[in-house]
């Protein structure tokens, strides 16, 4: 798949670290053509946290190499060459690639080839420009830092392997990434923070506190959550139902699979069909005249028939084979998807019995299960998975209510935000591109009219509401603008958590009315929301968040009873504190092995245990425990009631 190009409006909205980044591409670039002339490069743009360059080079790079070139680098920055934007014609520019000279220090025998397929790729009425550091030429829209020297403090980080384009039949690239800050305290502090990433990493905690696992005979990206692990799915849908329904939703559930004409009828076939996994066909018997008309071997026949096993396996690259349970109704068997969004169904559900406006809003409610088909390159633990329980709703209003309706989805973001201790975050509002309604490039629902009212309407309740967001063209959902949201970590790492998105084109599609004042049919505007988004990438983050010290509520562990010794009465009233605390619904549990005291505080460190109570002899004739709590260590001494009572009461009020 291409990979999307920045637009001019795009590059005009980058911060001064994108460019210092961007500048920063320039200058390695510069630098692996003065170890090795003969490099041919590709792109080269700032990303999330630093950038990269597209590179095609005999000599295989590696991180040996890195001191080098870094050496090269920092002669580049030392000399302080401006950079200096050349405007050219096509000619021109391609004049200047079919000499070798972009991407290069001088003209070389070997034509800039990539340079030369970009710039037949730029659209006619665009403006074509270099930018000039030194001796190196770039073709580059910009923009950039004033000189080399204002780049400050960067590294190269790693390495991976690329296709030109992101397309697999076009050559593989090698692709150098590193970062770049202002300042070295910066950098510095950049990668302490990733220091302590990989020890909140939420895969290495997930298998060290038993939450969560992944299983091949299961299938990649497909979770299954041990007990700990489920206590926190538990939990989180405990939170949400209780949230949504004092804001009055109404909960609802759906089947896990449906009949392709349900995608079809809300425009995710074909649009979302590359995210979706392949069909299955439930057939009838062969018949003779199907045999006879397409033939045993082709793609129609086996398609209507059933899948083989070689054909499943390859079946999201077989785009011929894809394309018939597309694009053809079986006559002899049904086709079916796995449910990838839930929001079709809901659809029907609304259809499902008269509407009035008296009615209105309707919130519908699930933790409903999807499957979505990721690249198995592109899954990462929780964070990218297959199979994935969202906190959906869809809120079906008027015109008139929206804004309320869409402030009181904001207002519970806000609400979670604060209960989780999520102090930064950012609302990206995604916004359709007008040049793709229609044609081949199509990406939206045609509808400008549309896409422009609910866009304003959209732009007018974040600005009012005075939440932090920032405006992102050419990302909207095909059928509506979008938010996605973004929070950041108590260590600064930045996460995608979930989405907000408006829909005037699927009511439309399954011709969803409700009555209004005076007996005429309107079609409603739906809200679809999510602000607690999946179980698996929200758990994920909370995982890295708490670096899995979770708050007492919510620890999948919340007492450990500790007793010392093995004395029987000191082991009945260790059982009788249990008894008592289960009672409550209490998490707890007691370690009755014969090890010591020691060895059984360490034994609930390790695990992350919340509270403990460690529980004696002495303990027992005051009726009190010993508290300990993990990452605080021993609290000293209380009544037991009390401690008890604290417990119920802490958890009770969802306390950080």
């Amino acid at each position: 798949m291409q990979e999307e190009r920045k637009t001019l409006e795009q590059r005009e909205q980058m911060t001064d670290v994108e460019r210092l980044r961007h500048s920063a591409s320039h200058v390695l670039a510069t630098a692996i053509l003065k170890l090795w002339p003969e490099a041919q490069f590709a792109a080269g743009p700032p990303v999330e946290n630093g950038f990269y360059y597209d590179v095609d080079l005999p000599h295989r790079i590696s991180p040996e190499d890195f001191e080098k070139i870094e050496a090269e680098m920092k002669k580049e920055i030392k000399a302080n060459h401006p950079f200096e934007r050349i405007e050219v014609s096509r000619d021109e520019a391609l004049e200047l690639g079919t000499k070798g000279r972009l991407a290069a220090l001088s003209e070389r025998p070997e034509p800039s080839k990539y340079k030369i397929d970009i710039i037949k790729n730029i659209p006619p009425d665009e403006k074509i420009s270099l930018y000039r550091s030194g001796d190196f030429v770039d073709l580059c829209a910009g923009p950039h830092v004033m000189r080399t020297g204002n780049i400050g403090a960067f590294k190269l980080t790693n390495l991976a392997s690329a296709y030109y384009k992101g397309d697999e039949k076009n050559p593989q690239l090698q692709r150098i990434y590193g970062t770049a800050f202002k300042t070295k305290k910066e950098l510095d502090d950049y990668f302490a923070m990733l220091e302590e990433a990989k020890k909140r990493d939420h895969r290495k905690l997930g298998r060290e506190l038993e939450l969560f696992v992944f299983d091949d005979d299961v299938g990649p990206g497909l979770p299954m959550f041990l007990p700990r692990g489920a206590v926190i799915v538990e939990e989180l849908e405990k939170l949400a139902k209780e949230t949504e329904f004092a804001a009055g939703y109404q909960r609802v559930r759906t089947p896990h699979i449906a009949r392709q004409s349900l995608y079809r009828k809300s425009g995710h076939l074909p649009y979302y069909a590359d995210s979706m996994f392949p069909p299955m066909i439930l057939a009838e018997e062969p018949k003779a005249d199907l045999l006879s008309e397409v033939g045993k071997e082709s793609p129609e026949y086996r398609m209507r028939l059933g899948l083989s096993k070689d054909e499943i396996l390859r079946g999201k690259e077989s785009e011929q084979s894809f394309s018939v349970a597309l694009d053809v109704e079986p006559r002899y068997g049904d086709v079916y998807f796995l449910k990838a969004m839930n929001c079709p169904h809901h659809h029907k559900l609304f259809a499902a019995v008269p509407r009035s406006y008296r009615d209105l809003p309707l919130r519908l409610a699930e933790y409903g299960t999807c499957y979505r088909y990721e690249k198995s390159g592109e899954l990462f633990g929780l964070m990218r998975v297959r199979s994935l329980q969202m906190n959906d709703a869809h809120i079906y209003c008027t015109p008139e209510q929206f804004e309320a309706e869409f402030n009181a989805v904001n207002e519970m973001y806000l609400k979670y935000f604060k209960l989780f201790g999520i102090d930064k975050y950012l609302m990206r509002f995604s916004t359709h591109d007008p040049s793709r309604l229609r044609g081949i490039d199509a990406k939206f629902v045609d509808e400008p009219e549309l896409w422009k009212k609910t866009e304003e309407m959209t732009r007018n309740v974040l600005k009012n509401s005075g939440i932090n967001y920032v405006e992102v063209p050419n990302e909207a959902a095909f059928y509506g603008p979008k938010i996605d949201v973004q929070a950041w970590s108590v260590i600064g790492r930045e996460f995608s958590i979930a989405t907000n998105q408006v829909d005037f084109a699927q009511p439309r599609s399954f011709d969803l009315r409700y009555k209004d004042r005076d007996n005429i049919d309107k079609i409603p505007i739906c809200i679809h929301r999510a602000p607690l988004g999946t179980h698996e990438r929200f758990i994920g983050f909370l995982i890295e968040h708490y670096a899995g010290n979770f708050p007492l509520w919510l620890a999948p562990e919340q007492v450990r009873i500790l007793p010392i010794g093995d004395e029987p009465k000191v082991l009945d009233y260790s059982m009788s504190i249990l008894n008592e605390l289960r009672a409550h619904q209490v998490r707890a549990e007691i370690d009755r092995s014969t090890d010591n005291i020691n060895g059984k505080i360490q034994r609930a460190e390790q695990m992350k245990v919340h509270t403990m109570f460690v529980i004696g002899k002495r303990d027992m004739e005051a009726s009190a425990v010993s508290v300990r709590v993990h990452g605080k260590g021993n609290l000293g001494a209380k009544p037991r009631v009390e401690a008890m009572a604290e417990i119920v009461q802490s958890i009770r009020e969802r306390r950080a």
